[in-house]
């Protein structure tokens, strides 16, 4: 739901801002107040093209801005999260247009760009008038209408799925058959690599395991030479530290008998006896270890650098080295079966095209039963809006394709594709009788286009996605009777969006949950453009003023009051 509209220094407005309430928000205002402009200022939101000439005389640029309650919307949610901006509740969204030239877009005060702000409106809002932002105008989106019409959700998902997988394979196809010449010229490149890296044959971590043993190994006759030492030293010499330590022991003992105090001296010596003892049998253990074999030493040093010389080579490190020997192993492998590697992905993409092929088909008699029902409804429904004689069609058409296109397959038949299936759907109309059919999209002027769509969304109502829905003009070259039947659908479509309609007649005016009033004045000697919220009262007068012109009686505000209460038993009837 749009819950407030802001706009700054843009065109005749200076300042105003906008609270929309849910359900028909009404504005009507004389020829020349600005009404367009706010449509205008809306659809620089949806991500229309701006110009500088919209900046107000004086200013340095425009701001427009709308908040948005976007809970339950999924794929605006969806579109923020997927280019990481914040998603809340509400959604903010601005532009600025400098006479500077430069536009900025805003969604949640984070910088996006126009296509972003383009592609976020395309999920909030239609807009329908004589403007650009009209879906009923895009034919790409005619099969949308009649999908939506129809709900067929779960046909169109399961058909979407074989489509996501038939372009992946075709795009595993098309990346084989780019990288084919290149394997082939470094098939005997990799064979000769697989074979120097596979006569070492290193193994994950070998090189530190070699350098280790390497150390202790190259140093094994110092360290003979240093453990019998310390060993000497310690235990086995005449002299050493062991003996010398017991007859200090025994001593020791001597005098103890002599003074009882000397007990914890006593002890503290035979600890150290055996402290001396425990580091001569660690010394003697470190020797027994030490081999010298000048063979294996040589060996080790040989492979070392046999491991050094292929890290330098491939990689760097003995990981890199692993890595590269597995990559260029597949690459051999597929160079060496490569058409058996095409044919078996040509395989899953011939039965891949079959399988999305009958749920395109699914799909297309799903459709085909929709345009039936939406062709009578949406028929009945302009002659209802005033466009009698018309004639609504749609229709839904497939297109074979050449053997060297991408293509999905359905009863032997190739067929041109795309992620709604091989329908191309398009909706034709004949505005009077006796007219040929002819596209929608070339023969309908501004207030058709929003009559028609009227039609289209009354019978969409339950079910189209898009929450807002604005009508610019939708009363264009209509009255009495027939208004009364626009304002009754437009009330009807408002149980299921919310609705803001731009009309000059008193018959829609009077169906308005809220109802706006744009008015122009001249303030020191600048005209501007204002816009406001009418009470009860001013909404009967303005009404008035709609059936009778700028002087209102007592017989206009009776009829206004009459219209309102008509309006509202019309709608509790309905």
């Amino acid at each position: 739901m749009l819950k407030s509209l802001y706009i700054k220094d843009y065109a005749l407005i200076e300042s105003i801002k906008i609270e929309f309430g849910s359900g028909l928000n009404i504005i009507t205002g004389e020829t020349g107040a600005g009404k367009s402009i706010l449509i205008d200022a809306m659809n620089l939101l949806l991500g229309e093209r701006a110009s500088t000439d919209v900046v107000r005389k004086g200013a340095s640029k425009s701001i427009v801005e709308a908040e948005f309650d976007v809970t339950k919307n999924k794929k605006v949610k969806y579109l923020l999260e997927e280019n990481e901006i914040e998603f809340t509740d509400e959604l903010i969204i601005r532009r600025e247009i400098s006479l500077k030239g430069s536009n900025r877009c805003f969604l949640n005060d984070t910088p996006v760009t126009l296509n972003l702000l383009k592609e976020t409106g395309n999920f909030l809002v239609d807009l329908h008038g004589q403007h650009e932002h009209q879906s009923l105008l895009r034919v790409e989106t005619h099969i949308d209408f009649l999908d939506e019409f129809h709900n067929n959700s779960e046909s169109l998902q399961k058909y979407k799925s074989e489509f996501i997988a038939l372009n992946e394979l075709l795009s595993r196809l098309i990346e084989l058959r780019n990288r084919e010449e290149l394997i082939k010229q470094k098939r005997d490149l990799y064979s000769f690599q697989i074979k120097e890296i596979d006569a070492v044959s290193p193994e994950e971590s070998e090189d530190e395991k070699i350098s280790a043993e390497l150390n202790i190994l190259e140093n094994s006759e110092r360290i003979l030479e240093l453990t019998t030492a310390i060993n000497n030293v310690l235990y086995s010499s005449e002299g050493c530290a062991f003996d010398n330590l017991n007859r200090a022991k025994t001593d020791l003992s001597t005098l103890l008998k002599i003074d009882p105090s000397l007990k914890e001296v006593v002890d503290e010596l035979e600890s150290a006896i055996a402290l001396v003892n425990d580091v001569n049998s660690n010394i003697l253990r470190l020797q027994s270890k030490v081999e010298l074999e000048p063979e294996k030493l040589d060996t080790l040093r040989i492979r070392l650098s046999a491991i050094n010389m292929l890290k330098k080579k491939y990689g760097g490190s003995l990981q890199s080295l692993l890595e590269y020997r597995n990559k260029i192993g597949a690459e051999f492998e597929l160079a060496e079966n490569f058409e058996t590697e095409i044919n078996n992905l040509l395989k899953l993409i011939t039965d891949k095209r079959t399988s999305a092929g009958n749920y395109a088909a699914e799909l297309s008699t799903i459709r085909i039963e929709a345009a039936k029902k939406i062709t009578k409804e949406v028929s009945a429904a302009l002659s209802e809006l005033g466009i009698s004689n018309s004639k609504f069609e749609v229709s839904i058409k497939q297109t074979l394709a050449d053997n060297d296109e991408e293509f999905i397959t359905y009863k032997n038949k190739n067929y041109k594709y795309d992620s709604s299936g091989f329908d191309k759907v398009e909706f034709f109309i004949s505005m009077n009788l006796g007219e040929d059919l002819k596209p929608l999209v070339k023969v309908a002027s501004g207030g058709e286009v929003s009559r028609i769509m009227l039609a289209l969304k009354s019978s969409l109502a339950r079910n189209d996605k898009l929450p807002i829905l604005i009508f610019d003009e939708i009363d264009t070259g209509i009255s009495g009777r027939i208004a009364q039947k626009v304002g009754n659908k437009l009330k009807s479509l408002s149980a299921f969006h919310q609705i803001i309609a731009i009309t000059h007649l008193p018959q829609i005016a009077g169906f308005g949950n809220n109802h706006y009033l744009v008015e122009k004045k001249i303030i020191e000697n600048r005209v501007v453009s204002s816009i406001k919220l009418l009470t009860e009262e001013e909404r009967v007068t303005e009404i008035a003023k709609l059936i009778s012109g700028e002087k209102v009686s007592e017989t206009s505000i009776r009829s206004a009051r009459e219209l309102i209460n008509d309006s509202l038993a019309s709608v509790q009837h309905n």
